[in-house]
């Protein structure tokens, strides 16, 4: 098996959150199209980091101990990237994740 076999490159098809919102409560608050709210959590959105740090490049295994996150996590910059994702950067010196919105779907369950 090749390099290229093992890459997926499926698109998302997710269309961008009409809003997104930090709450006082230490939650995410996203809008979807047709007005769709959910919340999640701060820890859970980290907990569903993609990046190579955090997940296993190959095989897809997480890597990042969902224990080790602090319950006192924030984001302290949401920064867009193309129309796609968001990139976080987090209160625990994390920032290199990009969030697409379908991660941000599955990261609301």
């Amino acid at each position: 098996m090749g390099l290229l076999d093992r890459v997926d490159f499926k698109r998302s098809h997710s269309a961008p959150p009409e809003e997104l919102d930090l709450t006082a409560d230490g939650q995410l608050r996203i809008v979807w199209a047709g007005g769709q709210a959910v919340t999640v959590p701060f820890k859970q959105v980290r907990d569903h980091c993609p990046c190579a740090e955090c997940v296993e490049e190959w095989s897809g295994r997480k890597t990042l101990d969902p224990a080790t996150i602090p319950d006192d996590i924030r984001p302290l910059a949401i920064t867009p990237v193309g129309n796609y994702a968001v990139q976080i950067r987090w209160s625990d010196g994390h920032s290199t994740g990009l969030y697409t919105w379908d991660t941000l779907r599955k990261a609301a369950g």
